[in-house]
């Protein structure tokens, strides 16, 4: 009897196998072709994240200049320079919006028209 062999085989349950297929599709290839509704979802996504990266980089680094400045003058009493790095930092995150508003403006523009034309395919296709 020393020579017996037991083998058990067990599934996976199905969140186990939700995890592991969600693991294996971040190391296939990318696909050739995506969907047109992939498409338009990662355009829309291009356009919108473009702009609020442009504008929380304006309003961060502003606000950081800013403080600095306002550091000098409460704790080391340093109050020209102070007075100069918060009005420096202030700038940026003025133009914080506005530039966000103008990114996305340039990137609607530059992809809406691919956008509109794969939405309205995807919208005829579904008729």
């Amino acid at each position: 009897m020393g020579n017996q062999f037991n083998f058990r085989y067990t599934a996976p349950t199905e969140e186990e196998r939700k995890e592991i297929d969600s693991i294996r599709r971040q190391y296939l290839p990318p696909k050739q072709s995506e969907s047109k509704l992939e498409r338009v979802r990662r355009l829309d996504a291009i356009v919108k994240n473009t702009a609020i990266i442009w504008a929380l980089v304006l309003g961060v680094l502003g606000c950081l200049i800013f403080g600095l400045g306002l550091t000098m003058i409460l704790e080391w009493n340093f109050l020209f320079l102070g007075i100069v790095l918060m009005v420096v930092g202030s700038g940026p995150m003025v133009i914080a919006y506005p530039t966000y508003l103008k990114v996305l403006k340039k990137y609607r523009e530059r992809y809406g028209e691919e956008i509109i034309r794969l939405s309205e395919e995807i919208l005829n296709d579904n008729k």
